[in-house]
């Protein structure tokens, strides 16, 4: 696969291009993204599906900027789908070849179930849900997927979406109320096409509209973490905040907390999103930043290993670990993580730190990133790269525990302005301070000795580090550490029997 490849997405509202940058045999990172709301189905779904003059140029100069962009960015692979509008259309074909033929560029127009398929091998790929429904709300279509145990099993697509609802419905000459109830009608209408078996907890929120109404959802609720994939709410929390955005009029989209950019469409959104979510059962939504263009790309990416990332590998600290690879190497990294894994066994700290070993190893074999920046305060660069890039298969609590840990230097084991800030997904202060602790003197023992052969014990409230090489280093940092309770630190190795003589 191409070292750049380019994913054009023309959905009936907007049209999309991103960029990915290989970095390995599974690393990968964005580079570029671009969006022009190009309204390509504006104005087909009363004209029998037919693209209209406006909507087609428009498209045709937001692609003629894509391709200019993929040149700048001298990417050799283009791919490039289209969904609801351009499978509605019956001028489609012509636009095609059109397009390819002033532009060079090949669109693939993809049916329902495939969208639903593409959105969903990001979504199983890149978060931390194994069981779920996926829908994702386009301008034309909401499109479905069923995955249980991390495998796609089932897709459907209806003709439900915002730019077909606001054309049939709302931009009518009748009060919204009137709109919305009319519009609620066909949407359950036509959900009584979902087979009896989709039905489910969780779902996940794909595309614009989902996005959006997550965006509304964390500011009203003061959301500590300004991060919108993975973020989790309970559809019990948000039932009268959709209820009342639905037959609000245009002016009063103002008072919900949602972009201006997403007035004309989310109205009709929110109604379906609302209905499907009722008519799924879902008792949470977790939302997504990635859908259609990452199910694309990665469908390139995994295509021989049955588009699943491997059980053990996550894709972004494969590309953390290619772009900023550690000074000692990957070796060391897992030395440091096991030097953990062992005090974990012996210090008698309690379950709840234990249940966090996972996320303690991870942080040890991200400890270096930081170092790519500069040296100095490379704790500091690294909890920043960690908030940015830790986007993929782990969920917010996660994130910030990790990049928290990476932020521990010198003596202090909990930053108390940061943990008051991120209080409600952090774990408890004392279970905070045992994983700084370890983190910190894993880290000390390291790199103060990366070979020594250590020996852990506890006894008497004295934890014991044997040791066949110096660690005077450690020693010296390891005075000035502040511990998560009562206990001293015995420090055995070759020193004590050493003795130097300096001759005259």
């Amino acid at each position: 696969m191409a070292k750049r490849t380019a994913v054009i997405d023309i959905g009936s509202n907007s049209a999309r291009l991103v960029i990915y940058e290989r970095t390995s045999r599974y690393g990968f990172h964005l580079i570029c993204e671009e969006k022009s709301k190009v309204r390509i189905g504006e104005g087909a779904y009363e004209k029998e599906g037919y693209l209209q003059p406006q909507a087609i140029r428009r498209a045709y100069f937001a692609l003629l900027g894509f391709r200019n962009t993929i040149e700048k960015y001298r990417a050799r692979k283009v791919l490039c789908v289209a969904t609801s509008a351009l499978r509605d259309a019956p001028n489609a074909r012509a636009f095609v070849r059109f397009i390819r033929k002033k532009l060079g560029i090949a669109i693939r127009i993809i049916s329902g179930e495939e969208e639903a398929r593409l959105g969903a091998v990001a979504a199983s790929n890149l978060l931390p849900v194994s069981d779920a429904i996926t829908v994702d709300i386009g301008g034309g279509s909401a499109d479905m997927a069923r995955i249980e145990k991390g495998k796609i099993v089932r897709t459907i697509s209806l003709d439900l979406g915002t730019v077909r609802l606001k054309e049939l419905f709302y931009d009518k000459a009748c009060p919204p109320e009137e709109a919305a109830q009319k519009a609620r009608r066909y949407v359950e209408e036509t959900l009584q096409a979902l087979p009896e078996t989709f039905r489910a907890d969780t779902v996940i929120g794909i595309g614009g509209t989902a996005r959006a109404l997550a965006k509304g959802v964390m500011k009203r609720s003061d959301y500590p973490l300004d991060k919108l994939h993975a973020f989790c709410y309970k559809v019990s929390d948000v039932e009268s905040y959709f209820q009342a955005i639905i037959p609000s009029s245009a002016k009063g989209l103002k008072k919900f907390s949602l972009k201006k950019s997403r007035f004309d469409t989310i109205r009709e959104g929110t109604l379906i999103f609302d209905a499907i979510l009722q008519k799924l059962g879902a008792q949470r939504v977790v939302t997504s930043s990635v859908g259609l263009r990452e199910g694309v790309f990665l469908s390139q990416l995994l295509r021989n290993s049955r588009f699943r990332f491997p059980p053990t590998l996550n894709p972004s600290i494969v590309s953390l670990r290619d772009r900023f690879p550690s000074p000692v190497g990957d070796k060391g990294l897992k030395t440091k993580a096991a030097i953990a894994s062992r005090l974990l066994q012996v210090l008698p700290c309690p379950d709840e730190v234990k249940a966090h070993e996972k996320t303690l190893r991870i942080a040890l074999k991200l400890s270096d990133i930081g170092k790519h920046v500069t040296l100095y305060k490379s704790h500091l660069h690294a909890y920043y790269i960690a908030m940015q890039e830790l986007n993929y298969g782990f969920t917010h609590e996660e994130t910030i525990l990790i990049a928290m840990l990476l932020k521990m230097h010198g003596k202090k084991l909990v930053d108390e302005a940061l943990y008051e800030r991120y209080e409600t997904l952090l774990p408890k202060r004392k279970v905070l301070a045992w994983l700084s602790f370890i983190y910190t003197l894993s880290s000390y023992l390291y790199d103060a000795a990366f070979e020594a052969k250590l020996q852990f014990s506890y006894a008497n409230e004295t934890l014991s580090i044997a040791s066949n090489v110096s660690l005077y280093l450690a020693k010296e940092a390891i005075k000035g550490l502040e511990k998560p309770a009562t206990f001293a630190i015995r420090i055995l190795d070759s020193e004590a029997d050493t003795r130097v003589a300096i001759e005259a």
